[in-house]
């Protein structure tokens, strides 16, 4: 047991006690006539790191998408931080408290890096300052007047990262962040989404690159099929490691 006072559970902090932040249930997404999702359910605690894992095509992306709101439509259940979100407009749903970081980046050609930095808006208090994300990715501060157009895709992956920090979103979703990108961009990735875990930032993270993954992860959610068809804890990673091999044709 923690000795002393405990902070408020809304503060975001690596003190904050463990409470549900984000539970979906039978949740089901379509893309027009196209049934993608069949009736997904997981939790994710405050402070928690959850993978999402599958083939390609398993609806891990969609998941995120349809938390958001991003698909034609949705039903079921999406309560984010004790707020049911299943009928609000994206943009409500971001007020909420959520960053997405998409596999696409969307870095604007013709901003420079701090120009694309600061364009998201804030959607709540307690967001990292420009001081403390250049100390997190120092390679961004080097860069900050370079033309979006002229980064690397290594600094586009973290300038999309960083982007979503600064608008003080307490939940992350993570959209294949090391996709393509050379070792010691992922190694920065894996340090700063270590930093967040130790801010109290909750993450859900789609990831194909599962040693990286399981490295920070606290449960890993399997999908196939637009199902969820195993959660194995850190715990008990090295016991069922084959089957999920097995799942992941790995």
């Amino acid at each position: 047991m923690n000795s002393g006072a405990e902070p408020a559970v809304d503060s975001v902090s690596a003190f904050t006690p463990r409470f549900e932040y984000l539970r979906v249930t039978d949740l089901h997404a379509f893309y027009g006539e196209s049934h993608i999702l069949h009736g997904i359910d997981f939790t994710v605690n405050r402070g928690e790191l959850v993978t999402l894992l599958g083939r390609n095509g398993a609806g891990r992306t969609t998941t995120l998408k349809a938390i958001l709101g991003l698909v034609g439509k949705r039903t079921g259940s999406i309560m984010i931080n004790g707020r049911e979100g299943i009928g609000l407009p994206t943009h409500r749903i971001a007020h909420l408290g959520i960053g997405y970081c998409p596999e696409e980046r969307g870095i604007y050609a013709s901003l420079s890096l701090e120009e694309n930095l600061l364009l998201p808006p804030v959607v709540s208090s307690g967001g990292i300052g420009l001081k403390e994300i250049y100390e997190m990715f120092p390679q961004l501060a080097v860069r900050k007047n370079t033309q979006g157009s002229r980064l690397s895709g290594g600094e586009q992956q973290m300038l999309a990262m960083a982007r979503i920090l600064r608008t003080g979103a307490s939940l992350l979703l993570l959209d294949e962040i090391t996709e393509g990108l050379a070792p010691v961009i992922v190694q920065t990735l894996g340090r700063v989404i270590r930093e967040l875990k130790e801010k109290g930032l909750t993450i859900v993270m789609v990831e194909q690159n599962f040693r990286f993954a399981a490295k920070l992860a606290d449960r890993h959610y399997v999908m196939e099929h637009g199902r969820i068809v195993e959660m194995v804890k850190k715990e008990d990673l090295a016991s069922r490691i084959g089957k999920l091999h097995e799942y992941l044709g790995v």
